[in-house]
């Protein structure tokens, strides 16, 4: 026994008393209940969104709004605003980490407090605002002291400065990263453009890379894209609104768009449908896509998504609009057609000639990767007589000592396939191109050594695989992926006659399609006026004269009819 309480003292635990944790509706402190009385009162009074001419008031407002007895980032600084040698009580919200502090001292706190010219002479002058003389007799303008315009033109050298009176104004602005400035006696707080939180710098595009285009992408600041946009399009024209997602989360958006070049009712549908989203919180442009879009039943992209500004002010100069989501470094171009999935920054960069030969080779690198592996799962079982009688010996003899039949083949290869892209990127960077190359190496020779497939089901694999990388767009490029195995199905069910059911079928999804108003395959479905290189393969550039007819823009035309003006002399 006294062994056995040796071991038992050692290894057994007996806690001299237990815990049980709940949480239910009565678990609250003192605390709690004061500061969900005081909010309370403030709603019951009916001024909830109002700032109070009591500074004690607003105070108290702001800090149970805040509980900046929890939150170890608020920061609340009281003291005393010195006007007319008269001091005012006030004090300054902002989030630490999200501000710049030398702003915030020197050029609000140091004018504000400190005594100067402007704030220290005696008197209660009137304020001249403006002086003439007609026949020898001045005439002046005096206007009566008022503190907030003395403070707004006398006391703040920062040159963004906004009066607000709404609480649920002035906490947008403090979490956007600006500073609130509440003074004793006054219904109204300014809000000062104080930003200084650390953000990415611009760097090359990461996804989209061209070789004669240029090198800047967008990132994750909002106001940094904007401005990347500004710097292309040197245009009064330009409008960049600003639309506020999200319940919680109050995500800033921006609607870009040229007034004098896109259609106000596309404009206002795209409005229309930011401004009635019912959500609680929005992250990345890639929600808003699926929120907006016409329908998510067939995973067909219906908005164009980039980070290159280049590429997104080409489609606004076409009359379409385009936003950009804070926190994100994509944006989003609508409304998008089929021909913007399969076209490529670098086509405007380059000759036309070299433009439509690259297109020539996307057409065919979709089509192999919707079809190729359909087609030869439906000519192996059953239209072998289309195969040359060499080919087939060829096949049957490669074949031979597989037990699997072909379907159980090819879907192996190509979900391994899909396996090793995406290790290749959810490793490391530095790992994921040795991934990619040593597991399609390693697994293709162990398979067809092991007679699990045949060589040439390796070699149709590699060459969708491939094929599939040359789909500039990522989001389209995974639909075609996804939609070849719905392919390899018909094939393998039907033949050829299972693959032109699903093609025809297919078709008229894409058929029914629309982006924001416009049908998917304009200008093939329904047939418009292609002219000006509007169409798949683009014309000359002093030949793209019109902008694409079925956006309805206000200025069809884009350049003159002799753009080359110089070829030509004047008389």
């Amino acid at each position: 026994m006294k062994i056995k309480e040796f071991f038992k003292s050692i290894f057994f635990v007996d806690p001299a008393s237990s815990y049980d944790f709940t949480l239910g509706d009565d678990s609250f402190n003192k605390s709690d209940i004061k500061a969900e009385e005081t909010e309370k009162s403030f709603e019951s009074a009916g001024e909830e969104k109002k700032v109070f001419p009591s500074i004690d008031v607003n105070l108290e407002y702001v800090q149970v709004k805040y509980n900046t007895m929890i939150n170890s980032d608020i920061v609340v600084r009281e003291f005393l605003v010195t006007a007319r040698n008269k001091q005012y009580r006030a004090f300054l919200l902002f989030i630490d980490g999200m501000v710049d502090t030398d702003l915030i001292n020197n050029y609000v706190l140091k004018p504000l407090m400190l005594k100067n010219q402007a704030n220290s002479f005696e008197g209660n002058q009137n304020h001249v605002i403006s002086e003439a003389v007609t026949n020898n007799i001045t005439v002046r303008k005096v206007k009566k002291f008022d503190i907030v315009e003395y403070i707004m033109t006398n006391l703040f050298p920062q040159n963004d400065v906004k009066q607000k009176s709404d609480f649920s104004d002035i906490f947008a602005g403090v979490n956007s990263g600006n500073c609130a400035l509440f003074i004793d006696t006054l219904n109204i707080a300014f809000d000062i453009d104080v930003k200084g939180f650390k953000q990415r710098s611009i760097d090359t595009p990461n996804n989209e890379v061209v070789i004669r285009g240029p090198q800047e992408a967008f990132v994750e600041a909002i106001r940094t894209n904007t401005s990347l946009i500004r710097r292309i399009v040197h245009s009064e024209n330009l409008i960049i609104e600003n639309i506020s997602i999200g319940k919680i989360s109050k995500t800033n958006c921006a609607v870009c768009y040229i007034s004098n070049i896109a259609n106000n009712d596309l404009v206002a549908e795209v409005k229309y449908r930011l401004n009635n989203l019912g959500v609680d919180s929005l992250l990345s442009s890639g929600q808003l896509e699926q929120l907006i879009e016409e329908t998510n039943k067939y995973s067909v992209p219906q908005i164009l998504a980039t980070e290159r500004p280049d590429k997104a002010t080409k489609y606004l100069f076409e009359g379409r609009v385009i936003v950009l989501v804070n926190g994100n470094p994509y944006c989003l171009i609508m409304p998008a057609t089929l021909i913007d999935f399969v076209s490529s920054p670098e086509d405007t960069n380059l000759k036309f000639q070299f433009a439509n030969f690259l297109k020539g080779l996307r057409l065919i690198a979709l089509f192999i990767t919707l079809l190729l592996p359909g087609m030869y799962i439906a000519i192996t079982n059953f239209h072998q007589e289309l195969i040359p009688t060499e080919l087939l010996f060829s096949l049957i003899a490669s074949r031979e000592n597989v037990p699997f039949p072909i379907i159980f083949e090819i879907l192996t290869m190509e979900i391994s396939f899909e396996l090793i892209r995406e290790a290749g990127l959810r490793v490391p960077s530095p790992l994921g191109s040795t991934i990619g190359i040593v597991g399609a190496l390693v697994l293709g020779q162990a398979a067809v050594s092991a007679s699990i497939v045949s060589p040439i089901l390796i070699i149709i694999v590699a060459i969708t695989g491939i094929a599939s990388f040359a789909i500039p767009d990522f989001a389209f490029g995974f639909h075609i992926r996804l939609y070849r195995f719905l392919f390899i199905l018909f094939g393998y069910v039907a033949g050829f006659l299972g693959i032109g059911i699903g093609g025809f079928v297919y078709l008229c999804i894409l058929c029914n399609l629309k982006s924001f108003g416009v049908p998917y395959l304009v200008p093939f479905a329904p047939v418009t006026n292609s002219n000006g290189g509007n169409g798949y393969y683009i014309s000359p550039i002093w030949k793209r004269e019109k902008r694409p007819d079925f956006l309805n823009t206000k200025r069809d035309n884009s350049q003159k009819h002799i753009s080359m003006e110089w070829r030509y002399r004047k008389e």
